[in-house]
């Protein structure tokens, strides 16, 4: 593994560190190595709720390359940076960006309800397109894209300990890449350029 491959991975793991949960460090841990090293499949199809209240298929973004992001709409600061990098990117696409659909998939469908996650994408661009489902649901897709992330009890209520990536999937619904949280709009452009070959 290189220098910079484990540096991510202990960032990452970082977001699961927590005292006391050492089964769930252990298992998202896993996840993100197997992520990092391409071990076992990533991704899949999958369908869940728009904001709307209708369902949403990946297929329906068929032709198209897809951002995958999950998050939730209290994340005090990786979450809102990270989606104003996806709409930058979208700017910087200019008239490609209809061959670029944006997702955001919230880990907290208690609290996120279609109506919140419609203002909350809608705050950072109105074409990334957001997505709910039951705790079941969440927790399938997650587990499908390797995605890790546990409630855990604060004083009012919880948070969500999450890890952060984008995921970069081509006009099939193939997954091709991910970038770590922090990524600049600029990387993802020179990205989607580089693995997809779609856009001039």
């Amino acid at each position: 593994m290189s220098v910079a491959r484990r540096r991510l991975l202990a960032a990452a793991a970082a977001c699961a560190a927590l005292p006391g949960r050492a089964q769930q460090r252990t298992g998202a841990a896993r996840m993100m190595d197997d992520l990092m090293n391409g071990r076992g499949p990533i991704g899949g199809p999958f369908t869940l709720q728009g904001v709307d209240g209708r369902p949403v298929r990946l297929a329906d973004f068929s032709g198209k390359v897809v951002l995958l992001y999950f998050g939730y709409t209290g994340c005090a600061d990786v979450c809102p940076t990270d989606l104003v990098q996806m709409a930058r990117l979208l700017s910087l696409l200019g008239k490609d960006a209809a061959q670029v659909q944006p997702v955001f998939v919230t880990l907290d469908p208690q609290r996120d309800t279609a109506a919140v996650v419609r203002e909350y994408v809608k705050s950072f661009d109105a074409r990334i397109v957001g997505l709910r489902g039951s705790e079941a649901e969440t927790r399938r897709v997650a587990t499908a894209y390797k995605v890790a992330y546990e409630k855990v009890p604060a004083t009012r209520g919880y948070f969500i300990d999450h890890t952060a990536f984008f995921y970069l999937l081509d006009p099939a619904g193939r997954y091709v890449a991910f970038m770590p949280p922090g990524t600049s709009a600029e990387r993802m452009l020179a990205l989607v350029k580089d693995n997809l070959g779609l856009l001039r």
